[in-house]
């Protein structure tokens, strides 16, 4: 039995089939782990309560929450420090970073193509030299197929950088409104230390004024009179160490608005009462944390980077799919360098497939891979933190609340106790040391109050900052 066998002509153009039709059945392979978000354990709810709302809160009711305080200095110092606060500025410069870094990166998808010209002369021979010239112009061109998902990958990771820069744009932004909130509160405290420092001061050089006629006319000893002036003095000196603290918390504003430190000395030196709180402060349900609080979002979109990063190490481990093409004319004369009989060419695919590398590819593999469990544990903490962020601004909030509330009772009753102590000294039915502990006791309480007040607020703004309260998702 006779066998006969036949061989197929196998052309360039069949070979180009063949090499497109393993592209297509391998398209769409990603290696490398698909990030999935995140789902912690979270509470039911907050364990302290400062609101009697019973629903949750919306979100666009933290966005612009200075402005519950209605006081239109504060809303326009955070107004401009948004405009212009140099970290904030440094932020949106990392975005366009971000965004530009997924450009280069996109890049990947697409062919590359470079032009090459040249002309040379060149002289041969001795005495008889001859000269002869050459032209050379050219178009090499590839395009790596990405057959296993590494260029996607590293796609699917600059976008995640793009989130965490976006989401780092909006925690300093956070952080810029609570300081120039906290800043500002600070300031309007001292300033009402100082004025309650100053109306103290007046009394007691009253009563050291009177102290001294009571010695002059013989009713009292120089004790008294030593007693009176060293309380006028104690007071005196404690209002310098005020304004310095008032003149500082203004340079802070001004840097924070990104400006030179005495830049608002003029606009904020008057004194100015303390902004007061509203009656509700509305918290939502611990749960809320996630979307709201912009570094937890930054830290999930860490992993989310981490994770495709992964693939990108794993893609190195298989082969790279190229088509690869040049187009090349040569002549020694310049009107003849394009003629299409002049041409050279050359077109394939190509492929290169490290099959030794000493163990990098699997060690980079490791090293993603142990990165992203340090982001998913950085998550984590940073859920945790947020959680104990709020817990500790409430249990301030509260607790500081009760407290005002006992000394506005203090101050009243010092109040009076210094206007009968007085009034009994001048009458001569008390000696002067209930007068001095009296006018002690009202100084101490007032000034106790003016830091209260001044605490309640700032512990205000570290819950809004907590809630992850004065960014728009817009």
């Amino acid at each position: 039995m006779k066998i006969t066998s036949y061989k197929l002509p196998v052309s360039s153009e069949m070979c180009l089939c063949i090499f497109w039709a393993c592209v297509m059945m391998t398209a769409g392979c990603t290696v490398g782990p698909d990030y999935k978000p995140q789902e912690p354990n979270m509470p039911a709810a907050y364990t302290g309560r400062i609101s009697t709302a019973e629903t949750p809160a919306e979100y666009t009711d933290l966005v612009q929450w200075w402005t519950m305080f209605n006081d239109p200095n504060l809303t326009s110092l955070v107004d401009r420090a948004v405009k212009s606060n140099l970290d904030l500025l440094q932020a949106e410069a990392r975005i366009r970073q971000a965004r530009a870094a997924r450009g280069v990166a996109a890049a990947g998808f697409w062919p590359t193509a470079d032009t090459t010209g040249s002309y040379t002369r060149s002289r041969s021979g001795g005495s008889s030299a001859t000269y002869s010239n050459l032209f050379k112009a050219g178009l090499d061109a590839a395009w790596e197929l990405d057959i296993f998902g590494g260029t996607r990958r590293s796609i699917e990771a600059a976008e995640a950088d793009i989130q965490f820069a976006v989401e780092d744009h909006r925690d300093v932004l956070v952080t810029l409104v609570s300081e120039v909130s906290l800043n500002y509160v600070e300031l309007r405290g001292f300033q009402q230390e100082i004025v309650i420092a100053k109306d103290n001061l007046k009394a007691q050089q009253h009563t050291a004024e009177l102290t001294r006629k009571r010695f002059q006319g013989g009713l009292v000893g120089s004790l008294d009179v030593a007693n009176a002036d060293a309380q006028v003095a104690t007071t005196a000196s404690q209002i310098p160490t005020m304004e310095t603290f008032a003149q500082q918390a203004i340079y802070n504003l001004s840097v924070l608005l990104g400006r030179e430190p005495a830049a608002l000395l003029e606009e904020l030196s008057s004194a100015s009462l303390i902004p007061t709180t509203p009656p509700e402060v509305p918290m939502g349900i611990p749960s809320e944390l996630l979307r709201r609080r912009p570094d937890i979002r930054r830290a999930e979109a860490q992993i989310h980077g981490a994770t495709a990063r992964i693939g990108v190490a794993t893609a190195d481990l298989f082969p790279k799919f190229s088509l690869t093409g040049s187009l090349n004319f040569q002549s020694n004369q310049l009107n003849r360098l394009v003629k299409w009989n002049e041409r050279s060419w050359t077109f394939g695919p190509a492929i290169d497939w490290q099959i030794f590398n000493a163990g990098s590819v699997s060690s980079n593999i490791k090293l993603q891979k142990a990165l992203q469990q340090e982001t998913m544990l950085a998550y984590q903490k940073t859920v945790l933190t947020a959680l104990q962020d709020v817990e500790n601004a409430l249990v301030a909030y509260a607790n500081e609340h009760r407290r005002r509330k006992a000394l506005v009772d203090a101050v009243a009753a010092n109040r009076n106790a210094v206007e009968l102590a007085t009034k009994l000294y001048a009458q001569g039915q008390t000696d002067f040391l209930n007068v001095l502990n009296a006018q002690r006791s009202l100084y101490v309480s007032e000034e106790a109050l003016v830091q209260s007040t001044r605490n309640l607020s700032t512990d205000l703004v570290a819950l809004y900052k907590a809630l992850g309260g004065g960014w728009d998702s817009e």
